[in-house]
């Protein structure tokens, strides 16, 4: 504790605009400031939400990357981090491919309560992924509390076996900065005049370029919906290592001049109002706030089945197997725009409210979230 407020390290690998950080930044923006403090404890390069961060009183510190080989020298770190630092009360890790290492370093070291939260539901094939399953081993004895953003994430993280154990603690968003109203209708209008897609089709997808979310076969996908729609347009909301791989395959595909790239983007509620159908194709996910905030835009979505059923909350979506052609994926796609309109988009408000009502507003979720602070300080000994 400092200043009279509830210290908590948020662990995580960095602040560039993403799914987990999008929502961690959700709660921060909410949470009664004057009474906790959130601080961070990354190891990647300065992201997109650092200035922000700081700006609502955090501290930002930094360690080594572990890399399998420097383990010696990223445990020092953490032990002479923690020791510098008896304020903390909680250490929340959000990066549970490594919290096998750091809670414990955190625990030894005084902090009162240790917290695993699992927000992925898988890893890349090969030995990257092995390396990962193989590190955070163990993590559900190793952790105070364990908690995921769906029970996938808490099978894939913390064991089938676990789960009795495990808090569901979805993902929530600050609903109605999404909510299809005239306002942000407008804004998608002006969006489309200003990428030049006022009378497309347009397929959109909001996404890190990564292997779980299955760019290529969205390249696919849409290849075929093109077939159909001469006017369509693929708009990707997003950035990430494997962009390049994925511009190659929309030349080859001969889509260069029918795909647009708008990269990392922290206002995504204009580019929703902006689509007519969301393709989501992802190999995993956690529970995925881009659906979480497409079916609060009232935007239909054809998602993988590999999403968890957690975030089906709106008549908004339609699962399709992996499995199935990406031609039906196409037509199942431009299905859901026929049967949802943009044109009606103002009509979809219920879908925003149905979505607060199934717990994935924040601001509700937050008031929750700080009582289970204060219970957790009490429960472990540091009852504050």
């Amino acid at each position: 504790m400092q200043d009279g407020r509830i210290v908590v390290l948020q662990i995580i690998g960095g602040l560039s605009i993403g799914g987990a950080e999008s929502r961690i930044m959700d709660i921060l923006r909410e949470i009664d400031r004057d009474k906790y403090r959130f601080d961070f404890l990354l190891n990647e390069a300065p992201g997109q939400y650092e200035e922000e961060a700081k700006a609502l009183g955090c501290r930002i510190y930094r360690t080594v990357k572990y890399k399998v080989y420097n383990k010696g020298r990223y445990l020092k770190e953490l032990r002479d981090f923690f020791s510098a630092h008896p304020e903390i009360d909680i250490a929340q890790g959000h990066s549970t491919n490594t919290a096998a290492l750091y809670l414990p370093v955190a625990k030894e070291n005084g902090v009162a309560v240790t917290i695993a939260h699992a927000r992925s539901a898988g890893v890349e094939p090969g030995l990257s992924g092995w390396l990962k399953r193989r590190t955070r081993r163990g993590l559900f004895d190793k952790a105070d509390v364990c908690w995921a953003c769906s029970g996938e994430a808490a099978a894939a993280v913390f064991g089938k076996e676990n789960l009795s154990g495990v808090r569901i603690i979805p993902n929530a968003i600050k609903a109605d900065l999404f909510a299809p109203d005239e306002e942000h209708i407008a804004r998608g209008r002006a969006l489309r005049e200003e990428l030049g897609i006022r009378d497309a089709y347009v397929v959109g997808h909001v996404g890190r370029f990564h292997y779980a979310k299955n760019h290529p076969f969205l390249i696919k996908v849409f290849s075929e919906i093109c077939k159909s729609r001469d006017n369509a347009r693929l708009l990707i909301v997003g950035d990430g290592e494997d962009r390049p791989v994925i511009e190659q395959q929309i030349a080859g595909a001969g889509l260069k001049d029918k795909v647009i790239l708008a990269g990392m983007q922290r206002d995504t509620s204009k580019y929703y109002q902006a689509m007519d159908v969301l393709v989501f194709p992802s190999f995993y996910e956690g529970l995925p706030g881009t659906i979480v905030e497409a079916q609060c835009a009232g935007l239909p979505c054809v998602v993988s089945d590999a999403v968890t059923r957690d975030v089906d909350r709106t008549p908004l979506l339609r699962y399709l197997s992996l499995d199935e052609s990406a031609q039906k994926w196409a037509q199942t796609a431009m299905e859901m725009s026929d049967e949802y309109p943009a044109a009606n988009r103002q009509d979809m408000m219920r879908y925003c409210d149905m979505m607060k009502e199934s717990g994935f507003d924040v601001t509700a979720q937050v008031r929750d979230l700080e009582k289970t602070y204060k219970e957790l300080l009490t429960e472990y000994g540091r009852d504050k």
